[in-house]
This record gives structure tokens, sequence and C-alpha cells, in this order.
């Protein structure tokens, strides 16, 4: 008989019952191959002796046993695994044969893309990082998004939105957003024109999706792009033209030159600043691209994702605010005026390409979090989104000036920069006589986190040497320590 007193281990202080646990290991023994069926279990006086349980945690165990279908009780008999039951090849006994598998490689087929492949950033580093340009999560409105989101969760009222919501996503949030938008970005859109999303890169995925899976499947971006749209795009099944990007953007007369030669589906543009030089679409090649898609029938996928940090003058209106022909799908969020965490973007088109997003999205999320979303209408309608952003936009043009300062006279020599505009980065192009790969390998000799994965921004391969330094989420003390620490690793490697 198998030796269920040397192969059963029980954990008394473990939070699960000890009948479960009995249970638990015998249906491992079961899957194994060590219990075949019709195998004969000890009486439940035996095992309550063996296991030094009481009989009832051990009649508990078979009686949670007989209701799962692995055992049978048969009268006058005992009980014995069921005799229905697969067999399976017997693995050998001991206790290291009941450890759970690592589960490390797959028993069967899946496609791979390694393109996808990120280094995983360090999470809770205590070492000084230069992120690409992320908000600064310690100026989150904490205790107005909690107040919020308590008075919505403690009222009955609201108790409605536990339950199945609309795919377009809450009504209320739409509703604000509507007239937020209309405001403050110059469009001209109702209730129909809005889809909540979660955060930008879902809007993205979505645009992609529903473009770039058919037989004209052609995409524009910029030489240098952010790198995750181009991935959306490729896994949507799209073919990346890549376009100059210059001190005013995206050359449309260079995509007024491959419209002319081939069909394309649609355009990604970062209009405002640029991703990841920072550069803003300038007038007169807003209206050129938005001619161009209305002669050649093409989507422009703008995507405004720091729209509300603009330093040198009010924020530059969106191509959809003068989009009249319905070319432009525009979307945003709020993880940049809040933190990363804040999951919670929109996209904005036509009520055709809405409907058909809605239906899309509902296969990989029904919903979204419709709580949240109240409470960020909530929080839009109170204008505490609208105080939060002005006060994080004062900061972060403070925070701007004095790295860009600190970076032109310590390390001037070594980084060639613009002062953005706006934006929470810096697009700087390093001497091309030294190398990033030894600057981050030095960086990291002085607790200097630096992304790792740099030659991303190099989207076309060109050699540019450039890279983004966020400035958004340090503040002036570690602005000043970045700076002086970056200065000593130049000057080591110019040794």
């Amino acid at each position: 008989m198998f030796p269920f007193k040397n192969n059963i281990t029980l954990e008394r202080k473990n939070n699960r019952n000890l009948y479960l646990q009995i249970c638990d290991q015998i249906i491992g023994f079961i899957k194994s191959g060590q219990l075949p069926p019709s195998a004969k279990l000890p009486s439940s006086r035996k095992l309550s002796e063996d296991l030094n349980v009481h009989r009832k945690t051990i009649i508990a165990a078979y009686d949670e046993l007989i209701a799962q279908g692995w055992v049978e009780t048969l009268p006058a008999k005992g009980t014995y695994i069921k005799s229905s039951l697969p067999v399976i090849k017997q693995q050998s006994f001991g206790k290291n044969s009941l450890q759970t598998n690592s589960k490390t490689k797959s028993n069967f087929s899946f496609i791979h893309r390694p393109h996808l492949i990120r280094k995983e950033q360090k999470i809770d580093s205590l070492e000084l990082r230069i992120d690409d340009g992320v908000p600064d999560n310690r100026l989150a409105p904490i205790e107005e998004i909690a107040k919020t989101y308590r008075n919505i969760t403690k009222r009955a009222y609201y108790t409605k939105l536990l339950g199945y919501d609309s795919i377009y996503g809450n009504l209320e949030l739409r509703k604000t957003l509507v007239n937020y938008l209309n405001e403050t970005r110059g469009l001209n859109i109702s209730l129909n024109n809005i889809l909540i999303t979660r955060g930008t890169q879902m809007g993205m995925y979505l645009a992609g999706q529903l473009l770039l899976n058919d037989t004209t499947n052609r995409i524009i971006v910029g030489t240098t792009n952010y790198m995750t749209s181009d991935n959306t795009f490729t896994e949507a099944g799209g073919i990346i033209e890549r376009v100059p990007v210059d001190e005013n953007g995206l050359d449309t007369n260079v995509i007024e030159n491959i419209c002319e030669r081939k069909k394309i589906k649609a355009i990604y543009v970062t209009s405002h600043h640029h991703h990841p030089t920072t550069v803003t679409l300038s007038a007169k090649r807003r209206m050129h691209l938005l001619q161009l898609a209305k002669k050649y029938n093409f989507a422009i996928i703008e995507d405004d994702y720091d729209y509300d940090f603009h330093y040198s003058n009010s924020p530059i209106l969106p191509l959809a605010s003068n989009d009249n022909y319905g070319n432009v799908i525009y979307i945003g969020g709020f993880t940049k005026i809040i933190a990363p965490a804040m999951r919670i973007g929109y996209m904005i088109a036509p009520k055709d390409f809405i409907d058909e997003a809605a239906r899309l999205r509902c296969i990989i999320d029904r919903q979204g979090d419709m709580i949240l979303e109240q409470t960020m209408a909530r929080m839009i309608i109170s204008g505490d989104i609208q105080r939060h952003s002005k006060k994080a936009l004062k900061i972060y043009k403070t925070r701007r000036d004095l790295f860009c300062a600190l970076l032109k006279e310590k390390l001037g020599n070594y980084f060639d920069f613009q002062i953005p505009k706006g934006g929470m980065a810096v697009w700087v192009l390093l001497n091309k006589k030294y190398n990033w790969d030894t600057v981050i390998s030095k960086a990291q000799l002085l607790n200097i986190e630096f992304n790792a994965e740099w030659k991303r921004y190099d989207n076309d391969n060109s050699g540019h040497n450039g890279i983004r330094f966020g400035f958004a989420s340090l503040n002036e003390e570690e602005i000043h320590e970045i700076i002086h620490r970056l200065t000593k690793v130049m000057k080591s490697i110019n040794c």
C-alpha cells in the first residue's frame, strides 16, 4: 500500500484547513500516477492514527474527495480511488516527488515575440534613476483621490458601479470629458465620439488592430519614434514607413512623396512633444498633414500623451481640434497628469470608429474600473484635476530649468541638447566620441540607474547617439546629485 504516513505533510500553522491539506496531497498522488484507479485508501481510523489527527478530519477529507469525484466508497469494502479515472504512468515515490513543478517551459507551442522583450526595471531601488520622462508619483493628489473614492463607495446609490456597465466606459466620465476636452483642447465632440480606455496604450492598440489588420497596412512614423508604438503597430500587422523628424516635427513633404507612391493607412504622430525628441509639430506642417489625410484618406493617430505640460506658452491645440473630415483618432489620458498607475485614458474619433473600437475592446477588457472612472469624473467636476495640473506644471518647469542649467554648465562638453518647450524629458545627444554603453556601466558604479535599453531610441539604426533624460520625477536635491555624479562619470571616461 502507498506509504501515506511518510508522504503526507501537514502544516498546522497554515491557514488552509488540515482536511483540505490532506485532500490536496491525495489528489496530487492521483495526478502523478502514484495512486492508480481502484487503489484502496486506508480506513479513516488508520489514517488518523498515522497522521496524528482527529478521525473527523480524515472523514472530512474523504467526503471532499468524493464530492470532487476523485474517490468512491464501496459498501462493506471501503474507500477507493475512482475506477473510471485514467491510468497515469507512475512517478517515483518520495517527498521530492510532491514538489510543485517549476513550470519554466511549456509543453505546447505558441508564438514567440522576441522584439517585445524588455529588460525589467528595478522597483523601489535606492539608486538615483534617470528615466525617460515620467511624473513624480510623490506629487500625486492622493488625499483628494482617496476622499473622492471613499465618498463614492460609501453611498448606496453607487453600488450600481460594481456591476456590468457600458462597454464605452463610465457615463459620467464620458460626459465630463466631452465638456473638459471641448473647453481645453478646442475639440467639437459629443458623447458618441468618446471611448474610455485603460491609458493611451490601449487606445493605440485598438487603433492599430482596427486600421492595420488588412491588405492596406502601411503606417508612417518618425525615424525616431516611441518604441512601444512601433511594437504595437507591428503586432497589428502594420508595415512601418519612417520619415525624418527635424526641429519642426515630422517632415510632411516626405509624407506626401510616400503617399504619391504607396497606399498609406495611417500616420502616428505625437504632435505636441514628439517622442523621443520633444519637438513640436509646426503649424504649417499640422495644416499640411490634415490636408494630406483628407486627400489620401488615411487616419492620423494623434497621441497627445503630455498635452498639459507646456512651459513657454499655452499648449498648442491638437490636430483633432481642426479635423473637419473625420481623419483624426485622438488619444490621451491621465497617467502623466497624476501617476502611471491611474490607468484612465480616452479615445476620440468619429462615431463609427468608436463603436467598432468599443466592441473590440470588449474582447480583452469587458469594461474599465467604473468606480475609479467615477472618481476621475468627480475630480474633474470639482476642479481637483485642474488644480493639481497647474501645481505640477509649475514644479516641473522649475525642475526643467534647473536640470537644463546644470546640464549645460557641468556637462555641456559631453552632451548637446535643446531646452524642451514642454513635456517631462530632455532629448540629449552624446558626443559621438563617447558610447552610451560605457556611460551607463560607469554610472551604475555610482548608483545612477539609466534605461539600459538606450538603443530603442534609435529605431532606424542611424546612430544619432540620443537618449531621453527625464527630469520631472526628480526633486531639486536629486537633480543636483544626479548632475554631480554624472559629472564624475564623464570625467572618469575622459581620463
